[in-house]
């Protein structure tokens, strides 16, 4: 088993047994995507699990049960299959039960989405917990679960990839990792001995600024300045130089007092660009208008064109509901995740498959104004000049990033 693994997870897959660290309450791996620390991590987290209690309960946690299901149970499966420890898996009851000789032990599953997810796990006695991805969970649900480990001998298992420098993880928990008798691990891609050098290369092509920093190089740097950075001339196309497109799309972010902003979309071979816009501020004409004149503008936005959907503001259902009633366009509401969001957008203008017809000058406007919120403490836009900036996002999510699917390892918004 250790000989497929590189030597910085072989230290992880066995820090409990070494004379060196076993006296640590617990770990934290932190650091680049892809670099095999999730991994290490958890067939860890088992082993010590199995070798060491008999008729106990442990918590394996992530922002939502099916991100367990997807980024840790596979390999863990595959796993306890080699160990020759049989397991019985509950999906209905998130549980599984393991068996190793005669130790019996069982591992209960949760996730952390909200501050209401820590009612899920009070009240439990765990001997043990492996957490996924530690930053994306609610601060209540993560100190609750720690809580719940007051079983002799337990200890916590800990993952996550960097954020700020002032997220609530790496103020309190990393940076304080001596005094909480932790032991901290940076994992970098070559860490990782199943990821190969081309697709090591790739993700380096994928991201610059923050994003690099974070997902390439594992660091907790702040995100400041502008959004997008990256946007300029190279990506503004002349109004009267846009190609011919064979699929379109539009993208809402919708208002009444915050202005309304539309943006026409055209794909035209690799790249999609926004032909035109509809962007109505309320407080710069002087009257709001209703759902109806909202939809009116639509209609002459889009003209005679087929639409394959109108991605909508998900917050806005009297809007997507007048949509649905005229029947004439498909509608979906749009992911709203606002990091993921400029990431996918931050590629697509990075590569060139987002250019912006010249006439766009609303959200070209915003693109020169739109700035991260640099005293919150974590990854937020300030909330102005951001109508345009949100349909970007809703199209962006829905129309560039599937296109990526399997290569996005990215911060989301807690």
């Amino acid at each position: 088993m250790t000989e497929q693994l590189s030597e910085k997870q072989r230290e992880v897959f066995l820090w409990w047994t070494d004379k060196k660290t076993r006296s640590y309450d617990g770990i934290i791996c932190e650091g680049a995507v892809r670099s095999g620390k999730t991994y290490a991590l958890s067939l860890s987290f088992m082993l010590w699990a199995m070798t060491g209690f008999d008729g106990k309960r442990f918590a394996v946690c992530s922002k939502t049960v099916t991100a367990l299901g997807r980024n840790i149970l596979p390999d863990l499966f595959c796993f306890l299959r080699r160990m020759k420890m049989p397991y019985r898996y509950y999906p209905s009851k998130s549980k599984i039960e393991v068996s190793f000789g005669k130790h019996r032990n069982t591992f209960y599953l949760f996730g952390g989405k909200d501050e209401s997810s820590a009612s899920l796990i009070q009240g439990i006695t765990l001997a043990g917990a492996l957490f996924d991805e530690a930053v994306l969970m609610p601060r209540s649900f993560f100190e609750q679960a720690v809580a719940r480990c007051s079983e002799r001998g337990s200890k916590i298992f800990i993952c996550c990839n960097p954020e700020g420098p002032f997220h609530w993880f790496k103020r309190e928990w990393i940076d304080k990792a001596d005094e909480k008798n932790l032991l901290v691990r940076h994992f970098e891609m070559s860490d990782n001995p199943a990821l190969s050098d081309e697709v090591r290369a790739r993700y380096e092509r994928l991201y610059q600024g923050v994003f690099y920093q974070r997902f390439v190089l594992g660091r907790w740097t702040a995100a400041e300045g502008q959004v997008y950075p990256m946007f300029g001339e190279s990506c503004i196309t002349e109004t009267d130089k846009l190609p011919a497109c064979t699929r379109f799309a539009v993208s809402c972010d919708y208002g009444t007092v915050n202005p309304a902003s539309f943006g026409l979309w055209g794909q035209s071979g690799e790249v999609w660009y926004r032909l035109d816009e509809y962007y109505y501020d309320s407080r710069r004409e002087g009257s709001r208008r209703t759902d109806e004149e909202h939809y009116k503008g639509l209609t002459e936005l889009i003209g005679e064109r087929k639409i394959e959907s109108v991605v909508c503001d998900p917050s806005a259902a009297s809007f997507i509901e007048c949509i649905r009633r005229h029947g004439k366009y498909r509608v979906v509401p749009a992911k709203n995740d606002v990091v993921r969001g400029i990431s996918v957008v931050s590629q697509g203008l990075k590569d060139g498959r987002i250019k912006i017809a010249r006439r766009c000058g609303d959200i070209i406007r915003e693109f020169s104004l739109y700035r991260w919120d640099e005293r919150a403490g974590r990854d937020v836009p300030i909330k102005e000049f951001d109508h345009a900036m949100d349909d970007l996002r809703y199209f962006a999510c829905e129309f560039l990033e599937k296109k990526s699917e399997g290569f996005f390892a990215l911060s989301v918004a807690r």
